[in-house]
């Protein structure tokens, strides 16, 4: 008997027993709707949930450190001055981290400013980690856990906000590889130079190509010298038939950012093959 349970099983592992396709549960900046985003705690916490993918942003200090963060300056929406004083419209993107050392850009608090958008979250006091604070932590808490990494970057960010494109992906890189990661980890732009920057230094590293809601899945595609592994949509660019397509072309589709729980129905029962949200829990629930 033992012999016909051993066949059965291998033959699950071989054709997928399971009716239900494996969907990558990627937390949005760690858990955007429940801790301040792209902090410690946030990643923490997306972690215990189950989170399979931690989504986060990285721009560079002054002494060329690959720091946690959606904006490349201290944005005033989420953060507080030194002083705990909220940062005053008129230095709106002043606050230049790649002119700051980290130990300067973690005197602001980034964590107890309430964000009307996101009245659960939970607020504390807290800062803008380095990423290798962040690779240190998932190591202690869940090995397994995987990254995808998003180079913020613009053209007309280069050499004021940022490096320029080529030392730029030359720093992530080298973050990434001495840390031991890179089997972890695919990074993602919206901005092309950088996403041929990425091909160019390090040709097995997976790329996902993001698309902005004012874009095209297909323009965008056009314009890249290379073919991305990953697809990654505003998804509301996307339909049934659009996956479909782009699945059958061996692309993985993984859309940004859903967090009504009927968007997550409706992008399950598409076979998206991994979905970005502020809200991990609630597609945990939806998942298992």
């Amino acid at each position: 008997m033992w012999r016909n349970s051993l066949f059965i099983l291998l033959l699950c592992l071989l054709m997928d027993c399971n009716s239900e396709k494996h969907i990558d549960i990627q937390g949005h900046r760690g858990c955007r709707g429940l801790m301040p985003e792209n902090t410690l705690p946030a990643f923490e916490r997306a972690i215990e949930l189950g989170v399979h993918t931690l989504e986060l942003d990285i721009a560079i200090t002054k002494d060329n450190e690959v720091v946690v963060s959606h904006e490349p300056f201290m944005s005033r929406t989420i953060c507080f001055d030194p002083e705990g004083n909220a940062i005053p419209e008129e230095m709106d993107m002043k606050y230049n981290l790649y002119e700051m050392t980290h130990e300067e850009i973690k005197q602001f608090d980034c964590g107890s400013k309430f964000h009307e958008t996101y009245p659960n979250q939970k607020k504390l006091k807290t800062y803008k980690p380095l990423l290798s604070e962040v690779f240190e932590l998932a190591k202690s808490k869940n090995p397994k856990v995987k990254f995808n990494i998003e180079i913020k970057s613009k053209p007309m960010y280069y050499g004021f906000y940022t490096p320029q494109p080529e030392e730029y992906v030359k720093i992530v890189l080298y973050e990434v590889k001495a840390h031991d990661v890179f089997d972890l980890v695919n990074l993602q732009s919206f901005d092309l130079t950088i996403l041929e920057e990425i091909k160019k230094q390090a040709p097995k590293m997976p790329v996902a190509l993001l698309v902005d809601e004012d874009e095209t899945i297909e323009g965008k595609l056009e314009k890249l010298s290379y073919k991305p592994e990953i697809i990654s949509p505003y998804f509301k660019l996307l339909s049934a038939e659009k996956v479909k397509h782009y699945q059958s072309k061996e692309f993985l589709v993984i859309p940004w950012t859903i967090n009504e729980t009927s968007d997550m129905k409706k992008l399950i029962q598409w076979q998206v093959d991994g979905i970005i949200t502020d809200y991990p829990d609630k597609l945990i629930k939806m998942s298992y």
